[in-house]
């Protein structure tokens, strides 16, 4: 029987085991070294702060696998011999495939700190990472975060649940202000230092201090600072966990490169999710995502491809989602944090409130590109319509009625949007 291996029993691979198994009765074995279930990564934090046990992270019941005929196998793959189809375990245990599809993941991207060795030094990816903060943040009364992004506010959130102090460093004048335009950095800056946490702007980390056990004690900023600690989270992003790739027929740069079909440049070779790089950019998009619905459409793609039906991965247009202590954000199409000569903006936030919408369209053709969302629950299919559909900004905003989730005060709050539009789009002389 035809055997499919995949490695990783993330979003992205455990996507492809179900679909492969919809579609076939191809014989199917997921390998992880991490857990031995799938689990809600994204759920991690709130175990931490004891809003549900780990089992509580698991979408499917423990009997799912063996009802559904797909083999788990907690394992860690060292070696890969892909010209004899054959995979070998840290345990020496050797397992052949058919097809093989590397789903891997990534890790902390650690940038070479002195010090970054140091007990106390840590990064939040996986379950690993969350049993490892639970060692490092007893008696821990103060903690330094190094970046500032998605998983930075997640790790500060949860250590301030347990009454840490939280120091962030960030290298810009806002908080995520890689990726957010400044009105929208200030906005949730202001709103993450209202709950405690202290950020400090423009710093970036030197170096990692640690006491005569070699554990975290203080850190040195390049400034020349020296901020007491006794842990210093890593959240300066992610890179593919593919190391034990190295040396190997396999093409790699960043992660695995792939060409539209996720194929590799090896024979029965699939990449997907955070460790698969595209060979060539789609769209605006960066050739390696890091995001879970990424991975999940990765994952179906290429099951219909293993399956007989050659599939193109077609994420379609951008959006992601993510929660900033308590505002949700959601975005849609392309807002970028650094103005653009051929493009316009309208920023329109909440006098009493703190929600915010931040449109970005073609000063010429008045097209829409995309919507940042804070506090405002936008409905999904209808953003996708508008980029789908090539609206105007004015479109846009004529219709924002019926993408606000809240109907009880999407007429009312939408009226303040579209009169603030129009006064925006016909100034006072």
């Amino acid at each position: 029987m035809n055997h499919v291996v995949i490695i990783g029993n993330g979003i992205s691979g455990i996507t492809a085991a179900r679909h492969i198994r919809k579609n076939s009765n191809k014989k199917i074995t997921v390998i992880s070294a991490e857990t031995d279930y799938f689990f809600s990564r994204t759920a991690l934090m709130y175990v931490y702060m004891g809003h549900m046990k780990f089992e509580h992270t698991q979408p499917y019941e423990n009997w799912f696998w063996e009802k559904n005929n797909i083999a788990l196998k907690n394992a860690f793959i060292e070696e890969i011999d892909f010209q004899n189809k054959k995979l070998t375990s840290s345990q020496g245990e050797t397992i052949m495939y058919d097809q093989l599809i590397l789903a891997t993941g990534s890790i902390t991207n650690l940038r070479g700190w002195k010090g970054q060795h140091f007990e106390g030094v840590q990064g939040l990816v996986s379950k690993q990472d969350l049993e490892l903060l639970e060692k490092n943040s007893k008696n821990t009364q103060h903690a330094v975060i190094v970046g500032g992004g998605l998983i930075g506010v997640e790790m500060a959130e949860m250590l301030h649940s347990r009454k840490i102090e939280v120091t962030i460093l960030v290298r810009e004048s806002v908080f995520w202000g890689s990726v957010l335009p400044k009105e929208e950095g200030k906005l949730i800056s202001n709103h993450i230092e209202s709950h405690g946490v202290k950020i400090l702007y423009h710093t970036e980390l030197d170096e990692i201090i640690a006491d005569d056990n070699n554990r975290v004690k203080a850190i040195k900023t390049k400034q020349g600072n020296i901020i007491d600690c006794q842990l210093v989270g890593i959240t300066t992003g992610v890179k593919p966990s593919i190391s034990f790739l190295e040396n190997t027929e396999l093409d790699t740069e960043m992660g695995i490169l792939v060409n539209p079909f996720l194929e590799t440049n090896m024979p029965d070779v699939y990449a997907i999710g955070d460790c698969a790089q595209q060979r060539q950019s789609i769209n605006n998009r960066k050739p390696i995502e890091a995001v879970w619905y990424t991975g999940r459409m990765m994952g179906e793609a290429v099951a219909q491809t293993i399956c007989g039906n050659p599939t193109k991965y077609n994420p379609g247009n951008w959006f992601n989602s993510a929660k900033f202590f308590d505002i949700e954000y959601q975005t849609y199409g392309w807002v970028f944090s650094k103005p653009d000569e051929e493009y316009s903006d309208f920023y329109w936030q909440d006098p009493k409130k703190e929600r915010a919408l931040h449109f970005q369209y073609h000063s010429k053709t008045q097209k829409f590109r995309g919507v940042n969302s804070f506090g405002i629950r936008l409905r999904h299919e209808v953003a996708d319509a508008w980029l789908n559909n090539n609206l105007t900004i004015q479109q846009v905003i004529l219709q924002l009625p019926e993408a606000n989730f809240d109907k009880e005060f999407s007429r009312k709050f939408s009226k303040q949007v579209q009169q603030a539009f129009q006064e925006a789009q016909s100034p006072q002389l």
